[in-house]
């Protein structure tokens, strides 16, 4: 299939796709296995010959997973998957600003939200854009920190969609911003606008999503891109050694994942007598089913069910959502 052909009358259109994981089109455990054979199909994702994974995939995960994850969705379904509603708002307002940024009609900018498992897909996001006429197209994947399993994922897909196409665009990709002053400036105020943070007694903990092991041995750069965010951070905040951690969340199999894992590090926090800890997850830039029901719901109990003496206080600080 061929995607309509520019129009000459619309030469300095610009298009802008923002793109994140996706989400089942409902909590139930049909919606959310049709989802989880899209996403746990990529090789992006599964890095084993399709020989060796699928059946493991059809047979042991796909008939049973499904319940359990539509469970947890079932926890944080408020009108709509979360990830979803939030991204529609980023989306409206990302278009919102740069009309006010550039001076711009919504003639010259279109801004459209693809999912890259899940709807809306990434194809029909840029398939709209075309159709506008946009002539150059921007892509932002919302993952701050490059991991090939997300971002390189994403890059898939648009070339995909871009090999049926007869007249291709300018692309430009932006595949990081791990670093960027301005997003650990808004990760700053954010701790300190929803934190009751004393950083003398409260312990901040990072968590980003985890990836395997042998990913990073590959080359993958995503836990170093991790590593400096979480330090930036915690210059920003001006916290010392000793005042906050580093972790990663939701592993899956049994393989080894990046350590330290988030849910046993906030037992050990628990068992060496830390009564208040602050967790923030920089890697996600929409809350989602990770931040609130694993962080949220899971990882709280396993903090505050290991603390002796009562006296707990955790918090999960939101994601940037669509703030400013």
């Amino acid at each position: 299939m061929f995607f309509p052909s520019v129009s000459s009358k619309s030469i300095n259109r610009i298009g802008i796709l923002i793109t994140n994981l996706g989400t089942p089109d409902d909590c139930t455990a049909a919606a959310v296995r049709r989802y989880l054979a899209e996403f746990l199909s990529d090789r992006r994702v599964v890095e084993l010959p399709a020989w060796i994974w699928q059946p493991i995939l059809r047979l042991a995960i796909l008939p049973f997973r499904p319940y359990k994850t539509a469970h947890a969705y079932r926890q944080i379904w408020r009108k709509g998957s979360p990830l979803l509603v939030i991204s529609r708002k980023m989306q409206k307002k990302l278009q919102g600003k740069l009309k006010i940024m550039f001076r711009a009609s919504e003639k010259n900018i279109a801004v459209e939200l693809g999912m890259r498992y899940g709807n809306p897909s990434i194809a029909d996001a840029l398939n709209k854009l075309r159709t506008a006429g946009a002539n150059k197209i921007l892509v932002l994947p919302l993952y701050p920190q490059y991991c090939a399993s997300t971002t390189a994922a994403t890059f898939d897909a648009v070339a995909a969609v871009m090999a049926k196409s007869r007249r291709i665009p300018p692309i430009r990709f932006i595949d990081n911003y791990h670093a960027h002053p301005d997003y650990i400036a808004a990760l700053a105020r954010s701790v300190k606008t929803h934190a009751a943070y004393d950083k003398n007694n409260a312990m901040l903990l990072m968590s980003f999503h985890g990836i395997p092991q042998a990913a990073a041995d590959a080359g993958d750069p995503y836990p170093r891109h991790c590593q400096t965010t979480a330090r930036l951070l915690a210059a920003a905040l001006g916290l010392k050694r000793g005042q906050w951690k580093l972790a990663y969340q939701s592993r899956f199999g049994r393989a080894k994942w990046l350590q330290p894992y988030t849910d046993e590090t906030l037992r050990e926090l628990a068992r060496s007598g830390v009564r208040n800890v602050r967790v923030i997850c920089p890697g996600f830039s929409a809350d989602c089913l990770e931040t609130l029901e694993e962080m949220a719901i899971q990882n709280r109990a396993a903090f505050v069910d290991n603390c002796a003496g009562g006296g707990e206080s955790y918090q999960v600080i939101p994601c940037l959502n669509d703030d400013d």
